[in-house]
């Protein structure tokens, strides 16, 4: 019996591993090329082979999936086969990270469509007997230290990002997802949505603020526009950065992008989301 993580050897996976690592859990990496795991336990998985995933989560006592960024095509056939497979495998937890889609506000103009691949990913789990929870965070702390921002912060003092200064956010960093990810894994007593993020929202100066306290030195928060941030995205993403850039101006029609309360990981589990400043430390920034 054993964990299986995607994204194990990346940003969302890495933190979740090694924290059940260090609690002395069995847990494996879910790679394509085992050349590629970092030195990690790790099975070879396929996104595109149901086979493959049914293989990987045979006998397991919990997974942790997430899609990746791709052309939406592709993000809807891994949906479907990570569907199959855990209906075929049916491992005793499931969860699933939505890496930032809106699922906790019916209504909402960012609100994740049924027919998109995240859609059909969360209504599809929900339809199955499968034991599982759905970590819906907004925004990443992380993306704040891609270095076309964190070189601004360092030389410039100016922390440039594609949101509006006043638009409230509940940011959490990857950490924070690591933290709920291990308690929902272990605890299947919470089910369904739970959000992560700060409740209030934090607004661009108080992110600024954070910097300011880390570096000591004065940073200033600037709107950025979500199209000249798609162009510094692309050498990184390729197609999927303009994916990204709708995405951020959708939320400039927002008049806040804040986790539902009652379905918060503070509300549900206990668990806060690191400050600013709390983060920067731990990932010695």
């Amino acid at each position: 019996m054993s964990f299986i993580i995607h994204g194990a050897t990346g940003a969302q996976g890495g933190p979740l591993f090694d924290l059940l690592l260090s609690k002395g859990e069995p847990v494996f990496a879910a790679v394509r090329d085992p050349a590629n795991s970092q030195g990690k336990p790790c099975v070879t998985v396929d996104n595109s082979s149901v086979e493959s995933l049914v293989s990987a989560y045979m006998d397991a006592n919990g997974i942790f999936f997430h899609l990746p960024q791709a052309p939406e095509p592709l993000r809807i056939e891994y949906a479907r086969n990570f569907m199959e497979a855990i209906k075929i495998a049916k491992p005793k937890r499931v969860v699933i990270s939505t890496s930032g889609a809106v699922i906790d506000r019916p209504g909402s103009t960012v609100q994740v469509p049924e027919d998109s691949a995240m859609g059909m990913l969360i209504r599809g789990i929900g339809s199955t007997n499968i034991s599982h929870a759905i970590v819906a965070p907004r925004l990443y702390l992380e993306n704040l230290l891609l270095p076309m921002v964190v070189d601004g912060v360092k030389q410039d003092g100016v922390l440039l990002y594609p949101i509006r200064a006043d638009l409230p956010v509940s940011w959490s960093s990857h950490l924070d997802i690591a933290e709920v990810a291990e308690r929902l894994l272990m605890d299947h007593t919470v089910t369904g949505i739970v959000g992560v993020g700060h409740m209030p929202g934090m607004k661009g100066p108080a992110l600024a603020d954070g910097f300011s306290e880390r570096f000591n030195k004065q940073v200033q928060f600037e709107a950025q526009s979500p199209e000249e941030f798609r162009k510094l995205l692309e050498p990184m993403l390729g197609p999927a950065a303009a994916n990204v850039a709708a995405f951020y101006q959708a939320l400039s029609t927002l008049d806040e992008n804040v986790i539902a309360e009652d379905t918060s990981a503070q509300q549900l589990l206990g668990l806060t989301p690191r400050s600013v400043g709390e983060w920067l430390d731990d990932v010695s920034a």
